[in-house]
């Protein structure tokens, strides 16, 4: 007999006790899942007299895969400063996995990740050397299976004894994106995660990072200019403009509204602000 069942009086508010608990810890992983991966509000950034960054409100669930576009100085890239704590908001509040990232980022930090082929890692590491210290950093276990795992998978097992700095474009934009991915994030964020990436590879990187989505119930968020990637991967599409948003939704959506056949219309009609989407 459960202990807890044994004898006449209290035992069964004990085990009323032990079932409220697990009710409250059903609830409260619940709770948790419910929270958006990323939460921004009101959030503005200002430089001196230029309004970066002006008053954006949005989410970002698990599960799902956002693109963030918008021309040069649209706001992108300090938009995912912020997101990552680099940058302190002047206005506003953006909260990442449920913690607020100007003043606790390091609570969230390890369940994130960022990929960009425009941040370089060390250039006289070799790929596997590279690839161990963000392991030990990110606090991996079984570092040299993950590692091996990565390599295999994003096809870059021939040039991980090879320096970085002596790597190409497209191959240095495999091992960004497995770094990327050695702590298995919750919330991944990615800038241009294709470039340099030949057309069959690239096609093959999108299944991947959608696999990826699907397997692990992770949020992407992700900044690109190929337009096709964003119709393909995207649950949803957030088009920058002078620091805001200027309009927002799901890929298809946007194409009706706009009346146009690809998104890369609706893209330069809202870059040159010449369309308008109907009511």
């Amino acid at each position: 007999m459960h202990p807890y069942r044994r004898g006449p009086h209290g035992i069964r508010q004990r085990v009323e006790s032990v079932n409220v608990l697990a009710q409250m810890r059903a609830f409260a992983h619940h709770a948790a899942m419910a929270e958006p991966a990323i939460r921004a509000m009101s959030l503005s950034k200002r430089y001196g007299s230029v309004l970066a960054v002006d008053d954006l409100g949005f989410e970002v669930h698990q599960g799902t895969i956002v693109a963030l576009l918008g021309g040069n100085g649209a706001g992108k890239t300090t938009t995912l400063a912020m997101l990552m704590g680099l940058v302190k908001p002047s206005a506003g509040e953006v909260r990442c996995l449920g913690v607020d990232m100007a003043d606790d980022r390091y609570r969230a930090l390890p369940r994130m990740n960022f990929s960009s082929p425009y941040v370089e890692l060390p250039r006289a590491l070799t790929v596997a050397e590279n690839l161990k210290v963000f392991a030990r950093l990110y606090g991996i276990p079984e570092r040299a299976s993950r590692i091996a795992r990565l390599a295999r998978e994003l096809d870059f097992e021939r040039f991980l004894k090879r320096p970085t700095g002596s790597l190409s474009a497209g191959e240095k934009t495999r091992v960004s994106l497995a770094k990327a991915l050695l702590n298995r994030p919750d919330l991944l964020l990615l800038d241009e995660p294709t470039a340099s990436l030949d057309p069959d590879t690239a096609d093959w990187v999108r299944g991947y990072l959608d696999g990826y989505r699907r397997e692990s119930g992770a949020a992407l968020l992700m900044a690109s200019h190929n337009m096709v990637e964003v119709e393909r991967l995207c649950d949803e599409v957030m088009i920058m403009r002078a620091g805001r948003i200027v309009d927002r939704g799901a890929p298809g959506d946007l194409i009706r509204r706009y009346g146009r056949e690809t998104l890369e219309e609706v893209y330069l009609d809202i870059a040159r602000k010449r369309g308008h989407a109907a009511p």
